[in-house]
């Protein structure tokens, strides 16, 4: 039942990120470049077990038929919460469930859980198992960090992981300490796939952290041997991020909207068109409105809003763009001042 066995390599994913990758956003993904993978935003097993709470998280774990195959994210410290959530995930009809053991956040660490498990690596092993147990015949794989304090105890660390026989293994090249503040180290995540091949290991591992286009993956895959890329913030604003012009592997997305915005251009040997600058900002207004069909009364627009900065970037005019974008509240106000610099753009 693993569908991670059946996907072709190299295999890239869409990170799983909070106040991010919700069900709208996954879906510009899924339609216009759609990567092998897509995670959701990463979910309490605590608020899971709760009736209210799952009617609250409930929204979290939503997706669409063309998001397939999608991993459900989960967090938390309690192996037995760990064993219950894994059954009702199952019977959503989720595709896999993947343990978040990275995020650095205090909050999370504060509750024993997250990156806090690279310290405590035999109740990490036991939440797995449990995991594994409750998820039937759902894969179930594990996001973490090379190390908590310092990229050296990445080997110990991930040998506990490994010798659950997780299916997948992504690693964002980053120390808890570390947080966001340094490159990440990809010659660590290079030193994890020799260890994975030197123990006989069959998870599939992937590398996250600095990608910013599908090239830079296809160049961190060949330097390190990962089996695949987790690409996050580079995402932001460029749905069209994950596709690929030619073999088996081809993305079906018009050919108008393949490749990258101008702000993210890797160079002409990438073989892919631009999106205009027209196009990226009838999908940002496509994001929107499907957003507020979904979330109004939910989620803040403000969340919304975050993924304008993004969108309108890179092109003439963008900054005062941007700056009446920040003041929308709803899709319709959106769609006017998009309409008004377009047509002024027209005009010039």
């Amino acid at each position: 039942m693993s569908f991670w066995k059946d996907l072709k390599k190299p295999i890239f994913a869409l990170a799983p990120m909070e106040d991010v990758t919700d069900c709208a956003f996954r879906e510009m993904f899924a339609k216009y470049g759609k990567p092998d993978v897509l995670f959701t935003e990463f979910v309490s097993t605590d608020g899971l077990m709760h009736e209210e709470g799952r009617k609250k998280l409930s929204v979290d774990l939503q997706f669409t038929k063309i998001q397939r195959p999608i991993v459900a994210q989960i967090w938390g410290a309690d192996p037995e919460k760990y064993y219950q959530v894994a059954q009702y995930l199952a019977q959503l009809g989720f595709d896999g469930i993947d343990i978040n053991m990275g995020c650095p956040q205090s909050k999370e660490i504060g509750v024993g859980a997250c990156a806090a498990l690279i310290r405590n690596p035999k109740l990490a092993a036991q939440i797995i198992n449990a995991t594994q147990k409750g998820a039937g015949k759902l894969s179930v794989s594990v996001k973490t960090r090379i190390g908590y304090s310092k990229p050296e105890e990445m080997e110990e660390w991930i040998k506990y992981v490994l010798d659950t026989g997780i299916e997948a293994l992504t690693l964002h090249g980053r120390t808890k300490k570390e947080m966001s503040k340094v490159p990440a180290h990809w010659d660590r995540i290079a030193d994890a796939v020799k260890f994975r091949d030197r123990g006989g290991y069959k998870t599939l591992v992937l590398g996250n952290g600095d990608v910013k286009s599908r090239e830079e993956g296809l160049e961190r895959i060949a330097e390190t041997g990962v089996d695949g890329v987790m690409i996050g913030r580079g995402a932001f604003g460029n749905p069209w991020i994950f596709g690929q012009l030619g073999g088996e592997n081809e993305s079906v997305i018009p050919e108008a909207t393949r490749g990258y915005p101008e702000s993210m251009d890797p160079g002409s040997k990438s073989g892919m068109t631009h999106p205009t600058v027209e196009e990226r900002l009838r999908v940002m207004l496509e994001h929107t409105q499907l957003f507020e069909s979904m979330y109004t009364g939910v989620k803040s627009f403000a969340i919304m809003r975050k993924h304008f900065k993004a969108y309108a970037s890179g092109f003439p005019g963008a900054q005062e763009l941007r700056m009446k974008l920040m003041e929308t509240k709803n899709y319709e106000e959106t769609k006017k001042i998009v309409e008004e610099y377009l047509s002024n753009k027209e005009s010039v």
